[in-house]
């Protein structure tokens, strides 16, 4: 009898002692869930921060390869838009490889001054504050490309245009389009352009290095493949569940 007494004592005592036990261990399992489901400021920092530069080092190495603009018809720089009637002239006249040589130098001028983007991309990156961090993670889907665009184009100008000045030269665009625009004005009747040819492959440049960021920003928000590592993983899946 006195067994079974100190049996049913020991009994409830753990059970006494187990209850409370198992609830705080329960609240402090939800605690952790909630802490890991939701990245820390730092996390959300570092995370965007690691997408940002993956993201523009891709579409700056990409479009500084021989052909990254000209191949890629998003964006291959044509003739300035004042100076389409002096290809369709040029063209009508035969003279379409003497154009094909004016566009593929422009594109050559440009795929140099390309290599020049990442160091200015690193520095707007390390630059951003977490209030930027957070209007680009929760913003549109081009917000990323947006803040680069307001950050960045300046700098961007003034590194690629004396770049694209001397690859100009050196890749015999300035002559070809003096070839051009010789053989133009020669024909009766026609008016004259004048193009800063520095200057418009300079924002051409920079307008399609734009638009490969745009890509890429557009890829990791919406592919989960292009989340490469479990940090980014986990800062844009957080960005998605606060969006819905």
């Amino acid at each position: 009898m006195f067994q079974i007494q100190k049996r049913l004592i020991q009994f409830l005592l753990s059970a006494f002692f187990l209850l409370p036990i198992t609830s705080c261990s329960a609240q402090f399992s939800n605690i952790l869930k909630q802490a890991t489901s939701n990245p820390s400021t730092s996390e959300i920092t570092s995370g965007l921060k690691e997408a940002l530069e993956k993201g523009t080092g891709i579409s700056a190495d990409r479009l500084s390869l021989q052909d990254g603009y000209l191949k890629n018809l998003d964006v291959k720089i044509l003739f300035p838009e004042e100076a389409k009637s002096v290809e369709n002239t040029l063209r009508s006249l035969g003279l379409g490889s003497m154009c094909d040589q004016v566009i593929t130098s422009l594109n050559r001028a440009a795929e140099d001054a390309a290599k020049e983007a990442k160091p200015i991309f690193t520095d707007a990156i390390k630059q951003m504050s977490f209030q930027d961090v957070q209007k680009i993670l929760l913003g549109e889907k081009n917000a990323a490309t947006t803040y680069f665009k307001q950050t960045t184009t300046d700098s961007l100008s003034a590194k690629f245009s004396p770049v694209i000045d001397a690859s100009l030269k050196k890749v015999d665009a300035t002559k070809y389009w003096s070839d051009v625009m010789t053989r133009y004005n020669k024909v009766p009747l026609v008016k004259k352009v004048n193009t800063d040819l520095t200057a418009y492959v300079t924002q051409k440049a920079i307008d399609g290095l734009f638009v490969e960021i745009a890509k890429e920003e557009l890829k990791i928000r919406e592919s989960v493949g292009a989340r490469t590592s479990p940090l980014l993983q986990k800062v844009f899946g957080y960005a998605e569940s606060q969006k819905k």
